[in-house]
């Protein structure tokens, strides 16, 4: 099976894994990374975004393992569309979280028009953090949380700005 995932991945948490993880229970993963243009207009809320080839480097650092670990294939791509690369043949599978299902729901009536398949669609529940609420890149980013969920109260955040060089 050929399973797509998208996303900006900065920076890659746990909540993440457990999508990857899922993903290779199905079969071979196709990550599609947001692209330095697309990645700012996915936020909810407006905070600097590391550039594309550092994402995709942490991002496969992650990955890599996970594919050895579960005999699989991987590929990351450029996401240049909201819709991404599920809307391209070649796809059985879209793993999304739950705010995002909605998105894949809307994968699927474009393949229909293109005369696709409809994908499965594989909702992965978030990960909670040591405080019960979901872990993200959000809240790691503004120092709320490491990438497993753990409280980090003595950590400052990431703003919307790109940090200053040391």
């Amino acid at each position: 099976m050929n399973v797509a995932l998208g996303g900006t991945f900065d920076p890659v948490h746990d909540g993440h894994r457990a999508l990857f993880e899922r993903a290779f229970e199905l079969g071979d993963l196709t990550v599609g990374l947001t692209s330095d243009t697309l990645a700012p207009e996915t936020r909810h809320t407006d905070r600097y975004v590391r550039p594309f080839a550092e994402r995709k480097r942490d991002l496969d650092a992650e990955i890599a393992p996970l594919a050895a670990e579960h005999g699989r294939e991987y590929e990351i791509r450029e996401l240049t569309k909201p819709t991404g690369i599920a809307v391209e043949p070649g796809f059985d599978a879209l793993i999304v979280s739950p705010e995002t299902q909605s998105g894949a729901e809307r994968v699927n009536e474009i393949r229909e028009q293109k005369g696709l398949p409809s994908l499965r669609i594989e909702v992965v529940d978030h990960v909670p953090a040591e405080d019960g609420d979901r872990i993200s890149s959000t809240r790691i980013v503004r120092g709320e949380i490491d990438r497993h969920g753990n409280r980090t109260p003595d950590r400052e955040g990431r703003g919307p700005e790109q940090p200053d060089a040391e």
